[in-house]
């Protein structure tokens, strides 16, 4: 039902056949997750507005394709950890949500990734025809994350490097430039405080699975340096986000109505002590709203900073983009 939209469904086999096509689709592609491209969407186009570049059919174009490229990559994801043997008996991708791989056959899969994959790919074309070259090459770049995050970037510690160039200068800096048709740096470094924020999603969720990971070879971040430094790590990135956000208010690229985004801290105050502990052994140590994303937990904790934190960045920013509208 509607409800794949917000939360990571678990159902059985049975339980998938009876859903409608649009909520298997959602369910397969994890579509709560979503959430992260479309506020970099809404940042694309807020951009384009301060510098009066906007055009709602293009933006909505490009948000759609985005999307849907970070759609494929779900599903990608989940076919090639799957193929390797990797999403295998009792594996965390297997323990916090449906596996697409235990409800799907590996054609009616193939058929999910090549329609999804395929929009994206029309759409990214027909943006091209449009804008050209550059165009061109900004989707040759989105097109190497997404085929080869899951393999072999994730398997040498570049998977959270790679997240934060697509969600900030790749997304957000090629997105705008699509929209406006000039490339802008300024834009690029805006781009940075929510670039921060998704990583310390993918850096928790590599956190949660670290013990798998080493067992399978695969290693990410949080692998390579350990749980505890790499928790430092995502509190580092955390703090790091605001920074930024306060400095680009100091230099004047944004108006002090961005600054909003510093009730976030208070749910940051709240995560942060999670980040300083030993990951609880069940989910029955845990208050309930945790509970209920178990196995899920330092992502869990990251994705809600996340949405607050983009949430208020955004309507700081719309607040800002209409006072400069008005002045």
């Amino acid at each position: 039902g509607i409800e794949a939209l917000w939360s990571i469904q678990r159902l059985s086999k049975e339980e998938f056949a009876q859903q409608d096509l649009l909520s298997r689709w959602l369910i397969a592609t994890r579509a709560p997750v979503l959430i992260i491209t479309l506020y970099s969407c809404c940042l694309v186009g807020l951009f384009a507005v301060r510098s009066n570049h906007f055009d709602l059919s293009l933006w909505l174009l490009i948000s759609i394709a985005l999307l849907l490229a970070h759609a494929t990559n779900n599903l990608l994801n989940d076919l090639v950890d799957w193929k390797k043997g990797v999403d295998v008996d009792n594996y965390f991708r297997n323990r916090y949500g449906t596996h697409p791989m235990t409800v799907l056959s590996m054609s009616e899969m193939y058929t999910y990734i090549l329609l999804t994959g395929f929009s994206a790919l029309s759409l990214a074309i027909y943006m091209i025809y449009l804008r050209g070259l550059p165009v061109l090459l900004l989707s040759l770049g989105g097109s190497f994350f997404l085929l080869f995050y899951t393999w072999p970037l994730k398997y040498i510690g570049l998977g959270e490097i790679a997240v934060f160039i697509v969600w900030g200068p790749l997304m957000i800096g090629g997105g705008y430039y699509t929209l406006a048709n000039q490339w802008s740096w300024e834009v690029v470094i805006a781009s940075i405080p929510y670039a921060l924020s998704a990583t310390t999603i993918i850096f928790g969720k590599h956190i949660d699975k670290s013990e798998a990971d080493r067992e399978k070879k695969i290693y990410t971040l949080p692998v390579i340096l350990g749980t505890s430094l790499a928790c430092q790590v995502v509190i580092g990135l955390m703090g790091l986000e605001y920074l930024v956000t306060a400095y680009l208010v100091f230099v004047g690229f944004f108006g002090k109505s961005v600054l909003v985004v510093f009730f976030a801290c208070w749910r940051l105050w709240k995560v942060l002590p999670f980040f300083l502990k030993p990951k609880p052994t069940s989910k029955d140590e845990l208050p309930p709203k945790l509970q209920k994303a178990w196995p899920l937990y330092y992502v869990a904790l990251a994705f809600v900073h996340n949405s607050t934190f983009g949430l208020l960045f955004t309507v700081g920013l719309l607040v800002d983009t209409l006072i400069l509208s008005w002045v």
